[in-house]
């Protein structure tokens, strides 16, 4: 069964197509029919592109705790078209720069607020195509009264970084003051530096002094409570005004009055903020819903997420069910027992180590004492307990087990584990484990390792019904419109209701395959469909391969039943594959791995041959997936297909159809291909020569903190078709977003100034494959953050600007550029989950369901599609936000184009993410690759990342 963008049909590894005939020079024919520079500047269709818009303290008492005093591909090719000089670089930047700051076109009737504001474009019409539905969305109607807003800034002193600190001020404050001081107003605070109220305050600046009771005391001659003092200084900053806003939704305003938008923000998350532990946008408490273990000392609570939004009904309250990891509560000696089971014998360096990473930065507090006071977790000592000695704060040398005997009248018992270390390098603190309880609340921030990814998915994977009844429910247990502050106060009113959003179904894209098949096309159902009497369009051909088997529980026959199997099925379906394999299929340990892929590729090489493909039979143990394919595709250059050996063992024949479909695309073949576009009735896209990009940025998961992002970009390498992808890979600083290898141009002393990057290779490498230069450039860009708009676009689009420019003079192809968001927290339910005609067989909206209206954007161009069928869970739909658009299309025609699409942006998340794999073992982005090539060329290197095989360069995909 495949499914679009399911498992069946994408491809887990990659390989290089065959060398290309010289590509007819990009100056060849010029630059005309790709239009002017500049083209869509002035009257296009939606208007110009442009983006928019606590440490531990002190040492404790000693009567309490032991203390002491003492993170490459080939160049590029070369070209001999003009190429931009370094001074014609700046004018061109400037120019892309202007176009995206322009203000609307007389088209778009919206005046800019600003003559310096970014602009989006205007949304060119609503869709029409497809069959008429409704669905319900998790957003909730807000509704507001007239309400003068004040914004205050506050000031605390001395400076305070928790929030929930800082709440507890402003919280006595208020309660003190309101109706005194602050003429009966309640203010809202956002825990930092913000007041905001419905109304001014009775003065422009105020002096307050609070006292807290210390949470952190220390034992003294007074049995008074020690307290804190705090000087809170308010002042008037500003007064948001809610007819910016009002004047927005009605659409007569064009910049989104963002400052407004917090105020109300910030309003309907005080009551929740004081109740619950707070994540970003989400709240997580034990009163939220049931726990779950996750396992290693971890459990996870249920929360929900909320934000505000504006769209055309007005504004919507986003409210979407989650979860989140947290440390167990349970004493250090409890966790400890999660990675050594026996605590009576000193812990080995191996695990002293693995619980020293775990624990560190933790915080925990005494079972022992009455105060409250937290110590942050540094370290454990590497001696046990029964040896460590210090000096107490009368010069006496004593041991830790003396101490805690003699002050605290407890016999330790667990004297073999180590002490938890907190304090300073200068003056630690040594705290038994067993009577160290780590405080609950405190977010697991750290890697997951497969069976908590496992745990976690499972308790969290709700479908369609189940979820929209828990939102419902924890809507209604928020109580927006009983909260005094929300309502009352603030005048803001929330609906109970979930919102019903126009929908329609767009026509599943005919899929045409080779002739010879009894079904030479087929028209998808329900976004799936299957390889019963149809063959690939192109077949691929096998001629050398052999299959290692890792797993230790597979029946000794199974892997050459498998392998007759699949070898079967390849055929039957197209595909020319050698029923005999180069040498002997073979089992090897799965613990001599890296061992095992280089005896094979040496054998093979041995014979004067060139692997073309190698099956491997994964270990039983998972884990090892990441490892093969690095050493498959950066060590030794074979093209690898991994297969669980549980399915395996099945000889399925859903599973050898399913298999046999990525083995055709890595070896060059096409499964399917679309109907419309080998007919060329594609708009904008198959009436001239297109390329269509993807592009990603992965950045690491959290507990690597030594990796580096890594920035993929995909490119379509056939046209008509627009099935073949390939795709380059670079490595870039941490966490930055902005892909920085787009376009690179450095001066060399030999060959003056040198370009390279990711879009000019591509761009060449299409130019070669297809024997035409791309007129059209459509440019898919994932994981990019509202408020990362403006920033990705004018970065990106110059260098696009720049990668064209510096292949022929004038050649400034029309750019449609895309953002696409896949993080987001709108969920879409059927609206009524009994319509089979309606729903999916996992009970989700069907695929092609698209809309751009209702909660979508006020004015700009965006839309919601779920192109792809539910496996399990509730499907979340993708959102598409137009950021630049000179090939003008309608919103049907981009809609229609983006569902028949084979997905681009995410061909792209997957060579970023294998990728990552490569880099398993290299601290550094800067790994060498070798070779005889120019200085120039060195420093153009579009992937510094470990050596990478020559037929293995690039990164394919292929549908």
């Amino acid at each position: 069964m495949s499914r679009r963008g399911g498992g069946g049909r994408r491809p887990d590894s990659c390989s290089d197509q065959p060398a290309q005939a010289p590509a007819p020079s990009f100056q060849r024919g010029g630059g005309e029919a790709a239009g002017p520079p500049g083209r869509g500047h002035q009257g296009q269709r939606g208007g110009t592109g442009g983006g928019s818009h606590s440490g531990s303290g002190a040492a404790p008492s000693s009567s309490h705790a032991a203390s002491t005093s003492t993170a490459q591909a080939p160049s590029s090719p070369s070209v001999s078209a003009s190429a931009p000089s370094s001074s014609s670089v700046s004018t061109l930047v400037d120019e892309t720069e202007q176009k995206l700051t322009l203000a609307a076109p007389a088209a778009a009737t919206l005046p800019p607020s600003s003559s310096q504001a970014m602009r989006l474009p205007v949304r060119p019409g609503l869709g029409t195509v497809g069959r008429k539905c409704v669905v319900r969305a998790n957003h909730f109607m807000v509704q507001l009264a007239e309400r003068d807003i004040h914004h205050y800034d506050v000031s605390i002193t001395p400076e305070v970084t928790s929030k929930k600190i800082n709440r507890q001020i402003i919280s006595q404050l208020i309660n003190l003051y309101r109706l005194t001081h602050l003429g009966e107003r309640m203010p809202a605070y956002d825990g930092m530096k913000s007041i905001y109220t419905a109304g001014p305050l009775p003065f422009e600046s105020k002096e307050f002094i609070i006292t807290l009771p210390d949470s952190d005391p220390r034992p003294s001659s007074s049995t008074r409570p020690r307290e804190r003092q705090f000087r809170v200084v308010i002042r008037l900053a500003s007064k948001p005004d809610l007819y910016t806003l009002q004047q927005f939704l009605l659409r007569r305003h064009f910049e989104a009055p963002y400052e407004v938008i917090q105020v109300l923000d910030v309003v309907l998350r005080a009551a929740p903020s004081e109740k619950h532990t707070v994540v970003g946008r989400s709240f997580f408490s034990t009163d939220l819903g049931p726990m779950g273990q996750l396992g290693d000392g971890v459990e996870y609570w249920r929360g929900y997420f909320q934000s505000l939004r504006p769209t055309q009904m007005g504004l919507s309250l986003n409210i979407d069910v989650s979860a989140c990891s947290f440390y167990e509560p349970i004493l250090v000696t409890e966790f400890v027992q999660k990675y050594c089971r026996d605590l009576s014998h000193p812990l080995s360096d191996e695990v002293r180590l693995k619980v020293e990473e775990a624990l560190k930065g933790i915080k925990v507090v005494l079972t022992h004492v009455e105060y409250n006071r937290s110590y942050k977790i540094t370290g454990i000592s590497s001696q046990p307990m029964s040896q460590l000695m210090f000096i107490d704060d009368n010069g006496t040398r004593m041991s830790v087990i003396q101490y805690f005997l003699e002050k605290s009248n407890i016999a330790l018992q667990f004297t073999s584990l180590p002490a938890v270390l907190a304090g300073s390098e200068a003056r630690p603190i040594y705290l038994p484990m067993e009577l160290s309880r780590i405080v609950a609340g405190q977010r697991y921030t750290k890697r997951f390792n497969e069976r908590q990814v496992t745990a976690l998915l499972r308790a969290t994977c709700q479908r369609p019904r189940e979820r929209e009844e828990n939102i419902r429910m924890m809507t209604r247990a928020n109580a927006y419109n009983d909260d005094t502050l929300v309502n009352r106060e603030f005048g803001i009113q929330v609906a109970d209701v979930l919102t019903l959003v126009d929908a329609r179904i767009l026509p599943a894209p005919m899929l045409k395959y080779h002739e010879s098949g009894r079904e030479a096309s087929v028209n998808p159902g329900f976004g799936q469909w299957n390889m019963i009497n149809k063959k690939m369009f192109n077949g691929g051909r096998v001629e050398v391969w052999t299959c290692v088997n890792f797993s230790t529980d597979l029946d000794p026959d199974v892997p050459f039943q498998f392998c007759q199997g699949l070898v079967d099925v390849c055929n039957s379906k197209g595909m020319v594959f050698n029923p005999r394999p180069v040498i002997p299929i073979s089992s090897s340990n799965p613990n001599q791995i890296e061992k095992a892929l280089v005896d094979v590729h040496n054998r093979t090489t041995q014979q004067g041959k060139q692997l073309q493909l190698l099956i491997i039979i994964l270990p039983d143990d998972k884990g090892s997936y990441g490892r093969i394919k690095r050493v498959c595709e950066t060590e030794l250059g074979i093209v690898s297909q991994c297969c669980q050996p549980k399915q395996a063992s099945k000889l399925s024949m859903q599973y050898f159809e399913n298999v046999a479909l990525k083995i055709n695309v890595k070896v060059g073949g096409r499964n399917t291909v679309l109907v419309d576009a080998v007919q060329k009735r594609i708009p904008l896209v198959t009436d001239r020569p297109t390329i269509i990009f993807g592009a990603d940025v992965t950045h690491p998961q959290r507990g690597e903190d030594s990796s580096p992002s890594i920035a993929a970009v995909v490119a379509s390498m056939d046209w008509p078709e627009v099935t073949k992808y390939r795709g380059l890979v670079s490595a870039q600083a941490r966490h930055e977003e902005i892909i920085q290898d787009l376009y690179k141009s450095i001066q060399d002393p030999q060959r003056g100034l040198v370009h390279g990057g990711m879009i000019r290779e591509l761009l060449i490498a299409f130019n070669r494959s297809t024997n035409r230069k791309p007129e059209s450039i459509i440019f898919y860009r994932d994981g990019v953050s509202e408020g990362q708009f403006s920033q990705v676009l004018l970065h990106e689009m110059n260098a696009i600007r720049l990668a064209c420019a510096s292949l022929e003079e004038g050649y400034a192809p029309p750019v449609t550029f895309v953002v696409v968001q896949k993080r987001h927290h709108t969920r879409l339910f059927p609206a009524d989950h009994n319509r089979r005609d309606l729903t999916d067989r996992s009970g989700n909206i069907l695929p092609g369901t698209v809309f751009d209206t209702h909660i979508c954007h006020p004015t700009e161009f965006d839309f919601y599609l779920n192109s792809h069928a539910g496996i399990q869970g509730t499907s979340r739909p993708t959102h598409y936000h137009v950021l630049y658009d000179e090939n003008r299309f309608s919103a049907d025609d981009f809609q229609v184009l983006t569902n028949n699409l084979f997905p681009p942006a995410y061909y792209a998340h997957l060579a970023a993410f294998r990728a990552r794999y490569y880099i398993e073992d290299e601290t550094s982005a800067g790994g060498s690759t070798g070779g005889s090539r120019s200085t120039a060329d060195r420093n153009l290197a579009i992937r510094p990342l470990p050596v990478i095989k020559d037929n293995v360069k690039d990164v394919m995909f292929y549908c």
